[in-house]
């Protein structure tokens, strides 16, 4: 009796669904990068005192600092258990399309790596002095900018996968390319707290996005191809 054919989007799901369950059972890692981004961002009010304006300076940018090197800490997981594995040669062979899988490995790593980030990062600006409307611009900020984050990252993750020394090299490929996302999220609630209006800045994150949502996939899902042959 042949076996029933499954769907791309029963496909989707269960690659979803299966890098969150290998995540959580090395929930450890997870924690680690969660825990980095908070020890990090509470260490600079302790280093630089409490003076309160030079705390609201700086909080844009050492947030989102420490949002970027956090979800570049957990890139290298993105596709290695899978390739280690041989989970993802069978994927890449099936008849399911690659940019799909890539896609879905993705938005379990934002899930997992960005997401939290969100809902954290404006309990932290608080140790900053931020007001309000800064913090649900910076949670709004980083709801936009993480998932591109995630997206280079699957670029630079797909490109080093199986190489010797890969993390150096995902942070040498990614770097340069978060650059305009830090620029503009930071620069985002920056615009609030001067008085100034965060459209532009919101505005340029999900242009980003968008432009990621539609070439990071594309760029993986290449890579991933070149890696297993």
């Amino acid at each position: 009796m042949n076996k029933r054919p499954i769907s791309t989007l029963s496909l989707m799901r269960r690659i979803f669904m299966r890098d969150i369950t290998v995540a959580w059972r090395r929930r450890s890692d997870i924690i680690s990068v969660f825990f980095f981004f908070i020890i990090a961002a509470s260490l600079f009010p302790f280093g630089l005192g409490a003076d309160p304006q030079l705390l609201h300076a700086i909080a844009p940018s050492v947030l989102w600092v420490c949002a970027l090197l956090s979800c570049m800490l957990s890139l290298p997981c993105m596709f290695e258990a899978d390739y280690v594995d041989g989970t993802l040669e069978q994927l890449i062979i099936s008849k399911q399309p690659t940019l799909l899988i890539a896609l879905m490995k993705v938005l379990a790593h934002w899930v997992l790596s960005g997401l939290p980030l969100v809902f954290i990062a404006p309990l932290i600006g608080l140790q900053f002095n931020l007001t309000n409307n800064e913090l649900q611009v910076l949670a709004f900020s980083l709801l936009l900018g993480t998932p591109t984050l995630s997206l280079i990252g699957s670029i630079g993750g797909a490109l080093t996968l199986g190489l010797r020394g890969g993390s150096v090299l995902i942070a040498l490929l990614v770097l340069p390319l978060y650059i305009p996302v830090l620029v503009f999220g930071a620069g985002a609630v920056n615009a609030i707290s001067v008085g100034m209006s965060a459209q532009g800045g919101l505005s340029l994150l999900g242009a980003m996005l968008a432009l990621a949502l539609i070439f990071a996939p594309l760029t993986a899902s290449y890579a991933l191809k070149v890696a297993v042959e």
